[in-house]
């Protein structure tokens, strides 16, 4: 980590409101849905899909929790009367994880049984090591009853992911394969940048060539290129994957993947959560820290 990042991330909790609000401007669609919806069209407009998440996580009681699992059939209904190219993600532990995790899962399944109704789709994310085996319990067994209209996330910084991803294939998963971002202990999670790629590049080709259908979640035009060599290799057709990056990153790229014919979609954050959410990321991942401080000071 740089003295720029250390210094960032320290100061953190110094820094007024007005300041942060400048960084979740570019990472973050606002606080409204209608905010969300003018994001997705416009890049639906570009010829780039979308995932909207309500921002939100670690909810205690079971009031919020519904709450969110309300407000988030009704973004899949918005989707749908506003004809968005777009789907949906949520976290766990905003549905309820840490209060119980058959009140989650029942939150989770009325999402995913409105998402099936609609024609449309509800990935889980992933968030820290203590929620993972939770995470993919609920997805299989919301998959043996809504197949299609379900996926989750595998982090290629864990340890595990291998044997989990072994699992998963048995399954035929629909997953989005990602670095990963939470701060991990070393028995958890590799710490080496270039055994996380190596592991995501592993565990790509695996999915693929074994027929799962990939959201390739990545900013990295390294695995970018090695993701490209592998759908050559396996004669993979655009709709049996796709690349996914996050708003606000690496917009260039964005437009070279899809201008050369390929699926991409863009996860959309909103909500009122939003200071909450960029401090937290921030703090998480401390490089993203001193990247922001450089663009902010750029655009000011």
């Amino acid at each position: 980590m740089s003295l720029l990042d250390k210094m960032v991330v320290w100061s953190l909790p110094l820094v007024p409101k007005p300041i942060v609000k400048i960084f979740s401007k570019i990472y973050i669609a606002g606080s409204k849905l209608e905010d969300g919806v003018v994001t997705v069209r416009k890049l639906n407009k570009k010829g780039m899909m979308a995932t909207m998440d309500l921002l939100g996580e670690f909810c205690d009681t079971k009031e919020k929790a519904e709450k969110a699992a309300d407000a988030y059939i009704e973004i899949l209904h918005t989707i749908q009367s506003e004809g968005l190219n777009s789907n949906v993600s949520l976290k766990p532990t905003h549905m309820g994880l840490l209060i119980d995790k058959e009140f989650c899962y029942r939150n989770i399944r009325r999402i995913v049984a409105e998402a099936e109704k609609l024609n449309n789709f509800v990935r889980i994310d992933m968030e820290d090591h203590t929620t993972t085996t939770d995470t993919i319990e609920m997805y299989l067994r919301l998959k043996e009853e809504f197949d299609d209209h379900v996926g989750t996330v595998i982090q290629a910084y864990l340890r595990r992911t291998m044997e989990d991803i072994n699992h998963l294939i048995k399954h035929k998963a629909n997953l989005r394969l990602c670095k990963g971002i939470y701060v991990e202990p070393r028995e958890i999670a590799y710490k080496d940048m270039a055994i996380i790629n190596e592991n995501f590049k592993y565990n790509l080709e695996k999915l693929l060539a074994n027929g799962c259908y990939v959201g390739i979640a990545t900013h990295d035009e390294k695995l970018v290129w090695h993701a490209l060599m592998l759908i050559e290799k396996y004669n993979l057709k655009p709709e049996q994957y796709e690349f996914q990056m996050l708003l606000g990153v690496d917009e260039k790229l964005r437009e070279i993947i899809v201008n050369a014919g390929h699926r991409l979609r863009v996860y959309v954050p909103f909500g009122e959560d939003w200071y909450g959410y960029s401090t937290r990321r921030l703090k998480e991942n401390p490089k993203m820290a001193g990247i922001v401080f450089k663009r902010v000071m750029r655009l000011s």
